[in-house]
């Protein structure tokens, strides 16, 4: 082996488990409202960086995955719930239908706007 090549084992790839906490951040990442690059710069990373470990390409080390529970607002356990068994890496479609919404919403720039549309859920919220 020469100096230069690391030998890929499988012990090093990422598991489904790298891949479903990867997700997890994904998620939660865009109900903040956050874009990989505004979470990459609050914890400490490059965009390319952010976006490897929410594929689960990268693992990701208890430090920063301790960081990221602080930037995104939750206990690491989080992360982890759904992986005892339940298939859970495929959202129902009421999640999906909550991430989109999530993600349209953090898409709008104009702050009367979102506003006019957090009131407007308010209102049809309340009159169930």
């Amino acid at each position: 082996m020469d100096g230069g090549t690391v030998k890929t084992t499988p012990a090093n790839r990422p598991s489904s488990i790298d891949r479903h906490v990867g997700a997890r951040i994904r998620e939660r990442r865009i109900m903040l409202g956050l874009s990989q690059q505004q979470m990459a710069d609050m914890i400490g990373v490059t965009y390319q960086q952010a976006h490897k470990y929410e594929r689960g390409i990268n693992r990701i080390s208890a430090g920063r995955l301790f960081e990221i529970t602080r930037v995104l607002n939750v206990p690491i356990t989080y992360f982890f719930e759904g992986l005892d068994g339940a298939d859970d890496e495929s959202m129902n479609p009421r999640q999906r239908m909550c991430l989109e919404l999530a993600r349209n919403f953090a898409s709008i720039s104009n702050q009367r706007h979102q506003e006019a549309l957090s009131q407007l859920a308010r209102a049809l919220a309340s009159q169930q």
